[in-house]
């Protein structure tokens, strides 16, 4: 009896013993599966490229061009008094020329990561951290170095396009104007559209300090903006074709703050990247030349019809035009080959003839033509 209980003691104790040997090799094998599991993840982590990063500062600075613009653009000429043409005034005066200079390459870089060969051109050198992180150095040093990454000829397209759009919208805009300046004084609103406007002084210290005022963007197109940038969608731009690099000032800059959003590199925590190609000299240095020469037309100006020729020049059409300088390549001039030109073909000229002298008759010669008769020219 004892033997026998012994006996079974010690078989519950092989099997508990087992139990516990199974037990540890199935959770061995179960933390070993679930390394292999977080080391797969990591791996496939690491060969994936980040999302897209665009600040919320940049979507706000693309409103506020994107914003001025149109609403520019909107002006027409038509006026039906004198304030009607200062309220066109105050309102093309109000803006800052570093605002819509950075603003225009903000939203330049959103159109650009509407370009899902761009943004997947970019992608190829986000799949390893340590690519990555050259690449980003590789564009903070140089940005035209987003000029010759894959699909950067769809995505300057798409820049250009958007941008002649705006630039054909203002023109369309400042024609209206200008024209009007004529038309006006010569139809029924010619008694003042000629007189002279008062307190000229206060009008032109009114277009100096509204330049000086900051810019606030609308919070709704912000965030429209700012969506179409992080997602690569939204924004619809039409009519667009490849451009081949190099590229003007605003389109490099634009790319290289695009590559940098397609690498998760221009976020929140990376301003200072993204601020340093927002500056952009050619169409900040436009815009700030247009200020001044809206103030000098302002100065000299006497009569509405005078500042109505400002409203148009010197803001509606200078927007335009510091915008093509620097988004739009320059105008090709093409001039044929020289061709070596031959002696030159005598001419024939065909001389009048004198009329010929008329000698004197003598009497003789009188007699014997007869009376009357016509005294012929002699030989």
């Amino acid at each position: 009896m004892h033997s026998a209980m012994m006996r079974r003691g010690l078989s519950l104790a092989a099997l508990c013993a087992a139990a516990v040997l199974a037990g540890c090799a199935s959770g061995k094998a179960e933390a070993e599966a679930e390394a292999a599991r977080v080391a797969e993840a990591a791996a496939l982590a690491a060969r994936t490229p980040p999302a897209i990063n665009l600040s919320q500062g940049v979507a706000e600075d693309a409103a506020v061009y994107l914003a001025f613009a149109r609403d520019i653009a909107t002006i027409r000429g038509g006026f039906e008094n004198p304030e009607a043409i200062q309220a066109a005034l105050r309102k093309g005066s109000a803006y800052d020329p570093g605002q819509i200079s950075r603003g225009m390459v903000a939203y330049a870089s959103i159109v650009a990561l509407q370009s899902p060969a761009f943004v997947a051109g970019v992608n190829q050198y986000g799949v390893n951290p340590t690519g990555r992180q050259k690449m980003i150095a590789d564009i903070v040093a140089d940005p035209r170095t987003a000029s010759y990454m894959p699909g950067a000829d769809e995505a300057a397209g798409l820049i250009m396009a958007a941008l002649d759009a705006d630039i054909d919208a203002l023109t369309a805009a400042a024609n209206s104007v200008e024209n009007d300046a004529y038309a006006v004084q010569a139809d029924g609103r010619r008694s003042w559209a000629i007189a002279h406007i008062t307190d000229r002084e206060t009008r032109l210290a009114g277009a100096k300090a509204l330049s000086g005022q900051t810019m606030l963007p609308s919070a709704t197109e912000s965030a429209r903006l700012f969506a179409a940038g992080n997602s690569g969608a939204g924004v619809t731009i039409a009519g667009s074709r490849r451009r081949e690099a190099p590229y003007p000032p605003v389109v490099a800059n634009a790319l290289a703050l695009a590559a940098l959003a397609a690498l998760g590199a221009a976020g929140e925590d990376a301003r200072a990247n993204t601020a340093a190609l927002q500056s952009e000299p050619v169409s900040n240095n436009c815009l700030n030349e247009s200020k001044l020469n809206l103030y000098q037309c302002l100065a000299a100006s006497r009569p509405s019809y005078e500042d109505m020729f400002c409203v148009g020049r010197h803001i509606v059409r200078d927007l335009a035009t510091c915008t093509r300088s620097a988004a739009l390549p320059a105008a090709t001039v093409t001039v044929s080959d020289i061709v070596p030109a031959g002696p030159p073909r005598p001419a024939i000229v065909t001389a009048p003839l004198d009329p010929p002298e008329r000698t004197p008759v003598s009497p003789t010669q009188q007699l014997n033509i007869g009376t009357g008769a016509p005294i012929p020219l002699a030989d």
